[in-house]
């Protein structure tokens, strides 16, 4: 690819050149960015908690109704769990209250229930009750300390022999991040011993790695520093370390491999840096910006929750980016031709002849393309197949490790008083201003409401309608039959919202909302299920525009975008398999099959529409390279497959081990996403790069390069570095030639089966 322009170098060139011969002002730079980022997040940085806020929803409308009209019923309930192997809780009244104060002492506390003074908070045997407390803020947001203060406010009750677990969200911050900090490490080292056999330099290796490190703890300073004046998710963080951790290697990885051979073709070190940083480099910013355009769309959601996620992961990813393009010429500029010092085998580059095993590949490919494209097709297409019943839901406590005080709590409450009591629902009735003065209506009212409910199938029971003081609202709890994840109870929830609870206050001028956990997470997947086809539309067409715009090509755009939805479907399916329908799941601390978390397939479409882009521009740029000096689209195809097999194999290698290794994470959501995206990762490396991309380059031919002169003209040109393409309809003029050594060398044109040209 021609990466100068005929008046000179690029920008991206002379940027890449400038970091090479000020390298220390460039680290010294990001060392203060680091310190003091870390040092603002340490002094105004907040805390990650889950906000499931859906403003205009009955769910959202019900809770904030109990809030404006019931008096201690703000902030965030938590329940502890108490229970007794033998006799009852009542037995320990003394301890109880001891308890019941000291946690009414401790910071951020709003109210204690007494369960011994609350209906229905003790089981039918009084074995155990449920001590709720009311927070001002979110617990699963409290620093993991915090549970010491409670463990010491409930020591009266355990030094009597009762057992004392903590509910969701208390008991979140007791396992959160525990595992991230080894599945970090775990990923690191795999990320060592991949570049040292794949390229033989402990410099070459290390220098990657230190760009990623760098970029990622900036990446994380920077959200936490976010965190402080908004809310971020508890998995913010963790996904934010999965994605800036492995495209910063990645990044890194693409420039060192294009720097090294460049050096080895005889280019001077400084020159070598700014073709470097012209070539991958602007791949690398093309690669990152689709995957963080990607992680943005998922703010056309509307979700706040989920538009958070997007934000953390695309903070990294865009901190990632901007590592690579200057430290790394940077550290690039300081090793200099020292860069394969150190080996512990003969170091390799890039090879560039016809008789590389990938070289001799790629023709294999051309001489069967329709063969190549229909096995790896319906590869993807078998690995899909189990996405069609996919079921979308919350993965609550119930499908933690008995290992955490959470799931121990669930367990508790189910055994006590039932699989409903761990999401019960709150019908709200708000009533009209004639109903709240006259209180034969109200009574009325309420027997006719409970009358209905209890009716429904599916309800275990229902309380008697209580009104709240000023009179305004009727509040009765509604406890399904089974628990929160089984799909009974999402059809319960519909059933009362749509059906039940409109009949019963037809005419009587109240309105009716149904509120409490189980609805709530129930309406988010509802609210995410009707958006998904926006937020696939809006990235998909984002990222077509950006491809067309930068590659000058409609088919190779479309090409990607399809293919990519094709790997995303096959992620999506071993999801499934693995977590709904328990193929394996207990092999990755899942004990029982569970829905899949209802924000888990956004997220995953969205990060690996955006991973699978990366391997297809790094892969494109240089076929388009090879196809921009030659004019030959066999031979750029097979050159361009055999220029970047090894190093994105390397690459894949790395993000994969990276993203496995989170499945060490406590949170099954979290586990979802990291099996999913390691799959996606491994399919784009090999069914995608190996079979799918140069087979329907192959059939395609040319026509992979023919843009429309109108649409040439209207489109916006993001390639700095050179002149624009010519046409493809007409002869190719020859290209300009930067001055310094000669480009990579390309082979010579092989003969092929069918070729096009």
């Amino acid at each position: 690819m021609n990466t100068a322009s005929a008046e000179g170098p690029g920008l991206l060139h002379r940027s890449g050149r400038w970091c090479a011969r000020h390298a220390w002002r460039i680290v010294t730079l990001w060392v203060l960015l680091l310190a003091g980022l870390g040092a603002a997040d340490h002094a105004w940085g907040g805390t990650f908690a889950d906000s499931f806020s859906l403003p205009g929803t009955g769910a959202q409308t019900g809770a904030d109704l109990i809030e404006a009209h019931t008096t201690g019923a703000g902030g965030t309930a938590a329940p502890l769990v108490l229970h007794t192997a033998g006799g009852t809780v009542a037995a320990h009244r003394e301890a109880v209250a001891a308890a019941v104060a000291g946690l009414d002492r401790l910071p951020d506390v709003l109210s204690v229930a007494d369960p011994l003074n609350t209906p229905g908070a003790v089981s039918p045997r009084g074995d155990t009750a449920r001590l709720t407390v009311r927070f001002d803020g979110n617990p699963a947001g409290f620093d993991p300390s915090y549970l010491a203060r409670v463990d010491a406010a409930v020591e009266p009750l355990r030094a009597e022999g009762v057992t004392v677990e903590y509910g969701e969200p208390l008991g979140q911050p007791a396992s959160a991040g525990s595992a991230d900090r080894v599945s970090e490490g775990i990923g690191l080292a795999v990320a060592v011993l991949v570049l040292l056999i794949g390229f033989g330099s402990v410099a070459a290796a290390g220098l990657p790695l230190l760009t990623a490190v760098l970029g990622l703890a900036v990446a994380l300073g920077a959200l936490g520093l976010l965190a402080g004046p908004f809310d971020f998710a508890r998995a913010s963080p963790t996904l934010a370390a999965m994605m800036g951790l492995g495209v910063g290697v990645d990044y890194a990885l693409f420039l060192a491999t294009r720097y090294r051979a460049l050096l080895h073709a005889g280019a001077e070190p400084d020159e070598a840096v700014g073709r470097t940083v012209a070539t991958s480099g602007r791949a690398v910013l093309v690669a990152a910006a689709t995957v963080a355009m990607a992680l943005g769309g998922l703010c056309a959601s509307g979700v706040g929750f989920i538009g958070t996620l997007g934000i953390a992961a695309g903070l990294s990813v865009v901190v990632a980016a901007a590592a690579s393009v200057t430290l790394t010429p940077a550290l690039l500029g300081l090793l200099g031709r020292r860069v394969d010092r150190l080996h512990v085998r003969t170091p390799v580059a890039e090879p560039t002849g016809a008789s590389d095993v990938w070289h001799r590949w790629a023709l294999g490919v051309a001489r069967r393309p329709w063969v190549s494209l229909t096995a790896g097709l319906l590869l993807l297409g078998i690995l899909a197949l189990p996405a069609a019943s996919m079921r979308l839901g919350h993965v609550d406590a119930g499908a933690q490790s008995t290992a955490r005080t959470d799931r121990r709590a669930y367990d508790l409450i189910t055994e006590g008083f039932g699989p409903g009591a761990n999401g019960p629902l709150t019908v709200v009735a708000q009533l009209d201003s004639g109903r709240i003065s006259d209180p034969a209506g109200r009574e009325d009212l309420a027997a006719s409401l409970r009358r209905e409910l209890t009716a429904v199938p599916g309800v275990a029971s229902v309380t008697a309608p209580v009104t709240s003081a000023d009179r305004a609202l009727l509040l009765t709890t509604v406890t399904p039959a089974t628990g929160p994840r089984d799909p009974a109870t999402a059809r319960l929830v519909h059933t009362l919202r749509d059906e039940t609870v409109p009949h019963a206050l037809a005419g009587t001028g109240a309105t009716g909302y149904v509120t409490g956990t189980a609805a709530a997470a129930q309406t988010f997947t509802d609210t995410l299920a009707a958006t998904l086809p926006r937020i696939v539309g809006v990235v998909v067409a984002a990222a077509f525009l950006l491809l067309l715009t930068v590659f000058r090509s409609p088919l190779i755009a479309l090409k990607a975008a399809v293919l990519n939805l094709f790997s995303i479907a096959a992620a999506c399916g071993v999801v499934v398999a693995v977590f709904q329908w328990g193929w394996g799941g207990a092999l990755f601390g899942v004990s029982e099959p569970v829905p899949v978390e209802s924000y888990v397939p956004m997220m995953m479409f969205a990060i690996v529409f955006g991973l699978s882009m990366d391997y297809e521009v790094f892969l494109l740029s240089r076929i388009r390279e090879v196809w921009l000096d030659r004019r030959d689209n066999h031979l750029a195809v097979a050159t361009g497959i055999a220029a970047t097999a090894r190093v994105i194999t390397c690459a894949a290698l790395i993000m994969t081990s990276v993203f496995l290794a989170f499945l060490l994470s406590t949170n099954v959501a979290v586990k979802m996403l990291a099996l999913g995206l390691g799959v996606s990762v491994v399919l784009d490396a090999t069914v995608v790069r190996l079979l799918l991309v140069p087979a329907s380059m192959y059939l395609f031919g040319r026509a992979n390069w023919w843009l429309p002169e109108r649409l040439d003209r209207l489109l916006p040109r993001l390639d700095p570095e050179g002149p624009a393409p010519a046409s493809t309809t007409g002869p190719a003029p020859a290209p300009a030639r930067e001055p310094g050594p000669e480009p990579d060398p390309v082979p010579t044109p092989v003969p092929l089966p069918g070729d096009r040209r």
